[in-house]
């Protein structure tokens, strides 16, 4: 007699039969099934021998049942993502999960390049200038309001200019008498010499050092004939249309101070009591 062929589990002859070898023994077709194949996440039945299986995430499908959770699109030979255990193919997890550039309205699809700022999405090429219209990429922007400007276009519209060179002021910089002026542009009208961080004045909305508006305005001492320009809390005397120094204002014969005393002018002198009285 001839050695028995059975299946390892129902025991039934497989002559004759198709059956599937598993763990170095033979089944029968249906017990194959029930013992070894996986149940589909989707439909929940069996997946069988004869099928295409799909595997995703230690989960396994009919490739009928692989499909898109929104679209019913089979994902079989599809790129696909899963949100929330539901699979997707591309266009609808864009759709529903994906930003849109607010330039032209369309989808910002994953992995392409991107640009977010304050809360929007721009693909790379519709961030652009609001100036020069040129795309800004990585480079250094300005916002204002709505707009986006590349550093250049916002420079030449809306920067200060100095009002002596008239180039762009980008950083730094002096104000005199509200206007806008570099640092080595805003110069004493007389010497030419920088006022940037010096005591300065001015006469006729034109700047001047102190030394070049004593030497140009400023009355003259009657003692030192140098100029009186009360600049740095400095203190003269006055007399008729006479000037002194505080420290120049002494008597003409014995060069005692006057300031606080009285004094007698006689012609171009001016006299303390004592030097009067000797008259």
């Amino acid at each position: 007699m001839s050695e028995r062929f059975d299946c390892d589990n129902c025991k039934e002859s497989l002559y004759g039969r198709k059956y599937i070898q598993a763990e170095a023994n033979p089944y029968c077709i249906p017990c194959y099934d029930s013992l070894f194949a996986n149940t589909c996440d989707e439909c929940k039945e069996l997946i069988g021998h004869d099928a295409r299986e799909l595997f995703y995430e230690d989960r396994h499908y009919h490739e009928h049942c692989f499909r898109c959770f929104r679209c019913d699109r089979s994902l079989a030979d599809e790129p696909f993502t899963s949100q929330d255990d539901a699979l997707l193919c591309n266009d609808c997890y864009c759709n529903e999960f994906s930003s849109k550039c607010v330039a032209c309205d369309k989808t910002v699809m994953p992995g392409t390049r991107k640009l977010e700022y304050g809360g929007s999405t721009w693909h790379e090429g519709c961030f652009i200038c609001s100036s020069c219209e040129q795309p800004i990429g990585s480079k250094s922007f300005i916002p204002d309001k709505d707009d986006h400007y590349c550093v250049p276009c916002y420079e030449n519209k809306f920067a200060p200019r100095c009002t002596r060179c008239k180039q762009i002021l980008s950083k730094g910089g002096v104000t005199y008498r509200d206007e806008p002026w570099h640092k080595e542009c805003f110069l004493c009208t007389g010497c030419k010499a920088q006022l940037a961080g010096q005591h300065f004045t001015s006469r006729d909305d034109r700047p001047y050092c102190l030394k070049c508006f004593g030497n140009l305005y400023a009355k003259k001492c009657e003692a030192c004939s140098k100029p009186i320009t009360g600049f740095g809390g400095g203190k003269y005397i006055s007399f008729e249309e006479r000037q002194w120094h505080q420290t120049c204002f002494m008597c003409s014969r014995c060069s005692v101070s006057l300031v606080g005393a009285g004094f007698f002018p006689e012609r171009d002198e001016i006299l303390c009591r004592d030097c009067n009285g000797k008259l």
